[in-house]
């Protein structure tokens, strides 16, 4: 599973091996043969040459990074990305290596650091009831005690693991703190070290329709100056409809927008200038409107390069993966 100590043993290349060799070894075959996979960039122009940026794009299926690298690869003259992804694909040995030869950036969410956390004392995944009742706690809504009387024995175990029932919130928030000063560290590497450009999915989980994005990567590309490149994926879902790696061929059409700089005249109203950590309850606490004023713009300008079959449903609300799922 991914904690502190595997998050702090990732290492990151500006070519890395991993994708060259997906991509000349199976994609290149793959996208051939037996039924073509014809992948489109349009406006690679907008793409900076000079400086590392954030891609922010819509995720609708398990692998619809996979063309957007190849065909960038394919191009020439581009930089390599590296890809923030959930901590779940950790959780195996072999597919984390593989996640860490691919040049990936995993990002453990509260839930994903909150259900870890159950696992190691109870020795089981939480019940949806029983996630409820501590995040719920996590997010300031229910007392500490209140949540050991609504969660049950097991939610009670947790609240006194490693430490007294009543400081279980400052354990939390130091750990989760610390993990995320890692995804910052890794995260400023790719762009400063590496000379990488960082692909984010800002709504978080797969989903067909656009939802409402989450407000990380603003508030990391804030931290580290760096501008964000919408892109808009059409197609993908068709040519991966399930969990398997092998396209089914088809049209996938990349439409990558204009960059979105942190201090330009979409972004700059709402830039937050007062020092923040990011990921932070006190940098949401304090700044939470201007965060999401700030990715609701992001997110427009995703939806307004997408084909009507991806763009956002009346509600914004996710059509995909929720719960428990997302975590495990």
């Amino acid at each position: 599973m991914l904690d502190l100590a595997r998050l702090e043993r990732i290492r990151l290349h500006r070519r890395p091996p991993g994708q060259i060799l997906v991509g000349e070894l199976a994609l290149r075959f793959d996208y051939r043969l037996p039924r073509p996979t014809r992948i489109t960039l349009e406006g690679v122009e907008n793409i900076p040459r000079n400086t590392g940026v954030f891609f922010a794009m819509n995720h609708t299926d398990r692998y619809n990074y996979w063309p957007f690298q190849y065909q960038m690869y394919r191009h020439g003259g581009l930089r390599f990305t590296a890809t923030w992804v959930k901590g779940k694909y950790y959780e195996n040995r072999l597919i984390g290596a593989f996640m860490d030869s691919t040049n990936n950036i995993p990002l453990p969410s509260r839930g994903y650091v909150m259900t870890t956390e159950f696992r190691k004392a109870v020795g089981a995944v939480p019940s949806k009831d029983e996630y409820r009742v501590l995040r719920d706690l996590v997010d300031g809504r229910v007392s500490v005690d209140e949540a050991a009387s609504r969660g049950g024995a097991r939610v009670a175990r947790l609240l006194g693991h490693d430490g007294p029932r009543e400081r279980f919130g400052e354990r939390f928030e130091a750990l989760f703190a610390r993990m995320m000063v890692e995804v910052a560290r890794l995260t400023r590497e790719a762009l400063e070290r590496y000379q990488l450009n960082v692909l984010v999915f800002p709504q978080g989980t797969r989903s067909k329709r656009l939802p409402k994005g989450h407000t990380g990567l603003v508030q990391m590309a804030e931290h580290l100056g760096r501008a964000i490149v919408p892109v808009g994926c059409n197609g993908s879902d068709h040519a991966y409809p399930g969990g398997s790696p092998f396209s089914k061929g088809g049209d996938i059409v990349y439409r990558i927008g204009k960059p979105l700089a942190i201090d330009g005249p979409e972004l700059g109203p709402h830039r937050v200038t007062a020092p923040f950590v990011p990921f932070s309850a006190d940098a949401t606490r304090n700044h939470g409107d201007a965060f999401r004023a700030a990715t609701d713009i992001v997110m427009d300008h995703i939806n307004a390069l997408l084909d009507p079959e991806y763009q956002y449903s009346d509600e914004k609300l996710s059509d995909g993966v929720e719960e428990m799922s997302r975590f495990v």
